[in-house]
C-alpha cells in the first residue's frame, strides 16, 4: 500500500472529478449529474443542490485539474491555498462504513469546500511521500484525462475513461502485423 485508504480514495475521486470533462467520462452538467457523482464517490455531508453548488464544483474541478500538472513547489503553494481558503482543521472521524480517517472541514460546510480540502489533504500525503510522479495525464495522444498511478512500479500510463490502454495496444499490434507482413 502506497497511501492510507482515505488518501487513495480522495485522489481517485479527485481524478474522476477532473475526468467528468473527458469524452467517455461521466458528464457533470446538471445538479442531478453532480448528485450521481457524489453518490458514486461516497462523499458525506450536506448538499445544497441546485445550480449554485454545481457551479462551485465545476470551478473546483478546474482548480483540481491544474494540480496534476504543477511542479512540486507550485503544487505545495496550490495545496496550501486550498487549505487556507477553507481554514482547514484536520480531525479524525469515523462515520457510515468508514473507519478512522481525516476530515478537515465540518460536514455542514459547502460541498466544494469539503471536496477541495479532501483533495488537498490527500495531496499533502503525496507531497510528503515524494510521490508526485503518481499524478499523471493519460499517455494517449487524443486524451487529456488524469489518473493516479497506484501500481507498485509506477507503470500505469493510460486512464480508465476511454479504453485508451486497449486502443494503444490494438494499434501497436496492428502496426507489428503490418510491419511483419510488409
Amino acid at each position: 500500500m502506497v497511501f492510507a485508504h482515505d488518501t487513495e480514495m480522495s485522489l481517485l475521486s479527485a481524478a474522476r472529478l477532473v475526468n467528468t470533462t473527458v469524452e467517455g467520462g461521466d458528464p457533470m452538467t446538471t445538479p442531478a449529474d453532480l448528485d450521481a457523482f457524489l453518490d458514486r464517490e461516497q462523499y458525506s455531508g450536506v448538499r445544497a443542490g441546485g445550480e449554485a453548488e454545481l457551479g462551485e464544483m465545476l470551478a473546483l474541478r478546474e482548480r483540481v485539474r491544474e494540480l496534476w500538472t504543477l511542479s512540486e513547489d507550485d503544487l505545495v503553494t496550490a495545496v496550501n491555498a486550498l487549505l487556507a481558503d477553507a481554514r482547514a482543521l484536520p480531525q479524525l472521524v469515523k462515520h457510515d462504513h468508514w473507519d478512522w480517517h481525516l476530515h478537515a472541514t465540518a460536514q455542514t460546510d459547502p460541498l466544494a469546500k469539503r471536496v477541495g480540502v479532501e483533495t488537498a489533504m490527500a495531496l499533502v500525503d503525496v507531497i510528503r511521500a515524494g510521490e508526485r510522479d503518481r499524478l499523471k495525464v493519460c499517455a494517449a495522444e487524443d486524451c487529456d484525462a488524469v489518473l493516479v498511478d497506484l501500481s507498485k512500479n509506477r507503470s500505469k500510463r493510460y486512464c480508465d475513461v476511454g479504453n485508451c490502454g486497449n486502443r494503444a495496444n490494438v494499434a501497436a499490434y496492428r502496426a507489428r502485423k503490418a510491419a511483419a507482413a510488409g
